[in-house]
């Protein structure tokens, strides 16, 4: 790296005499001499080989360069301030990077607005997030790849708190021939067509028996791709009913008429992978996620 010829002093020399108008307003305002500005900002010019400013009657203004380098000069001046609070916060034990696994049955619209939320407190905090499903979010909490979980199942050594109840429907196109039946579907027209599957993202694989009814079946990795096939009329799935709420608006969704087990339920889960040594970041957006599922549970209720 390139050392710098000019200190961040003699950059504050030159923003503070553009912004307070002369050496005199500049010198009070930052409490240093005026024979202290004058030298910084000559050996910003000598060094750089540049001209700040120039005579125009009785006042100096600055010169095309000069207004460039004020510009980049107080950005300058803001990074720094901005890195030296960053290091405060780390130092008071804020996480750089928030790790977070969150099951895709949670309303993604959901989970964007808590991270939004989030970063008013913490602007310059990482997030990486892990879209997981079933055994793939306690896998990534046992191996300690994640400070915080949104999980269907609590894996064994860890507490978690109930977080939301998910409800799920049997849905597909309004074309399916499982919706132009003329009559509420069983289970044994459902074993005569394609079921959408969305893969375990552990790498051993929980039992998904209960939800597999047809050996017709795709499985895929990505919730988006499923959707897109069942609005394509190329199967059915049990959605999460908040995941497809659009689709459905617009009709390229439409809910099975079962004639039994229409809708099925799952619970998610909140987990700390370390609930006393979480930081504040992490902590933040539990509680962050829990307002907002209360919100939205007293909404619908």
């Amino acid at each position: 790296m390139e050392h710098a010829r000019i200190s961040l002093e003699q950059w504050r020399a030159l923003v503070a005499v553009v912004e307070a108008g002369s050496y005199a307003a500049a010198a009070e305002a930052i409490s240093k001499s005026q024979s202290t500005l004058n030298y910084a900002v000559d050996r910003i010019e000598t060094l750089l080989g540049v001209e700040l400013f120039t005579i125009e009657g009785r006042r100096s203004v600055l010169t095309p360069a000069g207004r460039t380098l004020y510009r980049r000069a107080r950005a300058l001046l803001e990074e720094s301030g901005q890195l030296e609070r960053l290091a405060g916060r780390l130092a008071a034990g804020e996480e750089a990077e928030l790790r977070l696994a969150a099951e895709i049955i949670f309303p993604t619209w959901l989970l964007l607005e808590c991270l939004d939320a989030l970063s008013v407190t913490f602007p310059h905090m990482r997030v990486q997030l892990h879209e997981s499903v079933l055994g793939g979010t306690s896998e990534l909490l046992t191996r300690g790849a994640v400070d915080l979980a949104i999980a269907s199942s609590i894996p064994p050594g860890f507490v978690g708190e109930a977080l939301m109840q998910v409800r799920f429907i049997a849905a597909a196109a309004p074309h399916h021939p499982l919706n132009r039946l003329g009559r509420n579907p069983n289970l044994d027209d459902l074993r005569q067509h394609r079921h959408l599957v969305v893969r375990d993202s552990g790498s051993q694989p929980a039992s998904s028996a209960a939800w597999a009814v047809s050996e017709k079946r795709w499985t895929v990795t990505s919730k988006a791709t499923s959707i897109r096939a069942a609005c394509m009329g190329l199967g059915f799935a049990w959605y999460a009913e908040d995941i497809i709420r659009r689709e459905l608006e617009d009709g390229q969704l439409q809910p099975l008429p079962l004639e039994k087990g229409r809708e099925r339920y799952a619970t998610l889960y909140l987990v700390f992978a370390d609930a006393d040594g979480a930081g504040p970041g992490t902590r933040r957006l539990a509680e962050l996620l829990e307002a907002s599922t209360r919100r939205r549970q007293a909404a619908s209720s």
